[in-house]
């Protein structure tokens, strides 16, 4: 019996599918088995379709496609290309299909298509290191192209696909792979990618230093940013045009990006350009994490991976999100748990807020009279518990005033900024920025002279800080001290981090 070797997703992981077919004397039928989707039963219509206008005369027997191992729940017009083949080479006895994987939706004319899910499930493989060779059509061979470490054989009709097969030199097929055309910096035999086009700058935002300021110390380490201001001071401008000025991405940052972009059914971006994406408060709470009632599937915290994740008007979203915030934003994972699926996402995102002072946001505001009582005030920012604030490394309180706008600073002088202190960041070893360091890492990473330790007790008994509260200030003065290039963390480092603390 022959095999031909695909793949499904099983939620953001793929799993090998072996494609068996048995041809038998009876009823003439056409049959797939192996627990399959719609989308696969939709497929014999497709292949028969395709086989008839490329003139295959359909043998008079009972075929049986099964797709092994049957016990697994099996989604996608990918296996159409595999399907085919078995049918279409049933009486090849000689032919054997190696290590070859088979990935393609077909047209009606037998035109081979690239679907969402043959990236995710390719590169998913790859860095298991199950899968070394992929057939496929030349749209999806573009994307697949940057993964690493694969060979891509380009087919783009049924008929070529078939003369691939029986081809002694496949390596006529071979796809001619691109490199991926970014700025390169390259750190202890790694590159890291970066892109210089900045689509928002931060030249267009006016005055509103200390937020700048915070802005570039959020970017160079993976900080968690808060932002309080009233409506139009600029809050929304600043998060938007955080995204330009991150940290290099390396292959695997970006490859996993565009695998987030593929099941988010997006169009694939292999740009340096971290995500962002910004939920609305009125979005549900398995829209933000993930979930569904049978198949737990990824939210808006899976796919900001890498990126950002912005909410403005942050005491607007429900308690019940922010609080179920914690864990992702202090543990760099969430596990969604649903009775027939356990998923568990790495959360590895800078998480950026924005809120009012007040309700009416008229509180800071230099021309507008605020109409909140106290009690109304306070109601509204007790909606984000002690916690949940802990959790945020930069705090900072904006004003409406634009008189201050002296020092105007471009995306291009910050993003320089970040990429000096990103440099010094691994020149240290650090598998992670400063805001994403553990414990021992702190410890390792985060040194203090004794006079500047002193400040820090004092610091801890006056404002009642947590061990986490001081941990966070540690991470932020160590990013301080990298953009000042400084090798340990000075007295002017910490002070400044202690000024970015809600208190």
């Amino acid at each position: 019996m022959k095999i031909i070797k695909s793949a499904t997703l099983d939620s953001i992981e793929a799993t090998i599918i072996d494609v068996e077919a048995t041809f038998t004397k009876g009823m003439p039928s056409f049959t797939i088995v192996g627990m399959v989707s719609a989308s696969i039963n939709e497929s014999k219509d497709r292949i028969k379709s395709s086989l008839l206008l490329n003139n295959f005369k359909f043998p008079p027997l009972k075929i049986t496609i099964n797709l092994s191992p049957s016990e697994l729940n099996k989604k996608g017009s990918h296996f159409d290309l595999p399907i085919a083949l078995q049918v279409a080479l049933f009486d090849e006895n000689k032919i054997e299909f190696d290590d070859f994987f088979f990935f393609g939706e077909l047209a009606l004319d037998g035109t081979i298509k690239d679907t969402s899910h043959i990236f995710a499930i390719v590169l998913s493989l790859a860095k298991k290191g199950e899968l070394k060779r992929v057939v496929s059509s030349l749209e999806s061979a573009k994307k697949l192209g940057n993964i690493p470490n694969i060979d891509i054989y380009v087919v783009n009709t049924l008929n070529s696909a078939i003369e691939f097969v029986k081809s002694k030199d496949k390596d006529n097929y071979l796809y001619k792979k691109e490199e991926i055309k970014y700025h390169v910096l390259t750190i202890k035999d790694e590159q890291y990618f970066y892109n210089k086009k900045y689509d928002e700058d931060f030249k267009d935002v006016i005055g509103q230093d200390m937020a700048k300021y915070a802005a570039l110390i959020c970017a160079a380490g993976n900080h968690n940013f808060l932002m309080e201001g009233s409506p139009g001071c600029g809050k929304s401008m600043i998060a938007k045009r955080l995204q330009y000025i991150l940290a290099p991405m390396n292959l695997e940052e970006i490859l996993e990006k565009a695998k987030l972009q593929a099941l988010d059914l997006k169009d694939v971006d292999f740009s340096p350009i971290r995500a962002f994406r910004n939920p609305h408060h009125s979005s549900t709470k398995s829209s933000i994490f993930g979930g569904g009632s049978s198949n737990a599937k990824m939210g808006e915290v899976a796919l900001s991976n890498h990126g950002v994740l912005f909410f403005d008007e942050l005491p607007h979203f429900p308690s019940n999100i922010l609080e179920a915030l914690r864990e992702p934003l202090e543990d760099n994972k969430i596990l969604i748990s649903r009775v027939n699926s356990k998923i568990l996402y790495e959360t590895k995102f800078i998480f950026v807020s924005a809120m009012n002072p007040c309700p009416c946001g008229n509180k800071l505001s230099s021309v507008k009279e605020c109409r909140c009582s106290d009690f109304e005030v306070q109601r509204y920012k007790n909606r984000l518990s002690e916690p949940f604030l802990d959790r945020i490394d930069l705090y900072v309180v904006m004003n409406d005033s634009f008189s201050d706008n002296k020092n105007i600073v471009s995306s291009k002088e910050l993003h320089e900024s970040v990429i000096k202190a990103f440099i010094r960041q691994k020149n240290r070893g650090q598998k992670e920025l400063n805001g994403k360091l553990n414990d021992k890492d702190i410890k390792k990473y985060c040194v203090l002279d004794s006079e500047t330790s002193d400040i820090l007790e004092k610091a801890r008994v006056n404002y009642s800080l947590s061990f986490r509260s001081i941990n966070k200030i540690l991470k932020v003065a160590r990013t301080i001290a990298d953009i000042n290039e400084n090798e340990f963390i000075t007295k002017g480092d910490l002070l400044k981090s202690l000024n970015f603390r809600k208190r």
